[in-house]
């Protein structure tokens, strides 16, 4: 499974994303700041690398958003990550609210120099002009339906869902400016694109479920052992017992995915296990945190 999942090779740049990438570079010049919408769970992998490019020189909030379904442990380690490195970051949960009044705070603070130095020009009174920006999938209408007390955005339950740019005031001071998701041609790490199909930000018809619900098994085997024993009533010996034995690693693990659809009654006829079954259930049960708050990178993993 390994040398099959690591052949895989991803060219993704819709058309209209190429669009959206045109808008963004056009409206930069309209605003004062741009608020990048990130999952927590997997804070580099959502960042868009060509962002880095456009955005320049611009004012820049990381937004780490779905704390809820992240490992609160490492997201704290995360906004240190950032913090460190002199990029403002806020840690929101879009769901709750928390996070949303610091991050129009920290706006405010960021472009109050900008809006002096209008003032002293003449033009006071001029709101703060803020850009959404983000890949699909990372909660960007979700935020701003929070941050704007009412559902000004279309949200949906698909990647890029969020159609067409719209401005929405928040209040006397501050409006945003939306945008649609946008992600960049091509993965050229194959992480990245695991991450992002893990949450859903890759559609599941783009790579086949089976070596992914492989991979992110893999993953918490590794990490999150105790969740995968909590979630689906297993011994963590026998687990343990399953990796060690002399057999290849992707035989193991497959052995114990096997098990978990034995378990979840994901079975065809003559009792064998349904590996597409198995693959879903392991998927939506870590999109829903069945299987717990899970963080897929580490900050302290990152090479500079």
């Amino acid at each position: 499974m390994d040398n099959q999942q690591n052949s895989t090779n991803i060219n993704w740049f819709p058309g209209h994303m190429a669009k959206t990438r045109r808008e963004i570079e056009e409206n930069l010049k309209l605003v004062d700041i741009v608020i990048e919408i990130l999952d927590a769970r997997i804070p580099m992998s959502s960042q868009n690398p060509d962002l880095k490019n456009i955005l320049k020189n611009k004012k820049v909030i990381k937004v780490l958003n779905k704390s809820d379904l992240a490992d609160s442990k490492e997201t704290r380690k995360w906004k240190e990550y950032f913090l460190a490195r002199g990029i403002q970051t806020v840690v929101v949960n879009s769901n709750t609210g928390e996070g949303i009044e610091e991050t129009i705070r920290k706006v405010e603070e960021l472009t109050k120099d900008n809006l002096d130095l209008l003032a002293n020009k003449g033009r006071s009174g001029r709101k703060v002009r803020a850009m959404i920006v983000g890949i699909p999938n990372v909660g960007k209408s979700s935020f701003i339906n929070r941050v704007a007390k009412k559902n000004s955005a279309e949200v949906g339950n698909k990647p890029g869902v969020t159609k067409s740019k719209q401005w929405i005031r928040i209040n006397d001071k501050v409006e945003l400016l939306d945008t649609p998701g946008i992600l960049w041609p091509k993965f050229d790490n194959m992480e990245v694109a695991l991450n992002l199909s893990y949450t859903g930000t890759i559609k599941d018809t783009i790579l086949p479920q089976t070596e992914i619900a492989y991979q992110l098994l893999k993953f918490l085997l590794n990490n999150y052992m105790d969740n995968v024993c909590k979630r689906y009533n297993f011994e963590k010996q026998d687990l343990e017992n399953i990796l060690l034995r002399d057999e290849e690693e992707n035989y193991n693990i497959y052995d114990i995915m096997n098990k978990i659809g034995k378990k979840r009654g994901a079975l065809v006829s003559g009792g064998n296990v349904d590996d597409e079954k198995t693959a879903k259930i392991i998927l939506d049960d870590f999109r829903t945190t069945k299987l717990g708050n899970i963080t897929l990178e580490k900050s302290d993993g990152v090479k500079e």
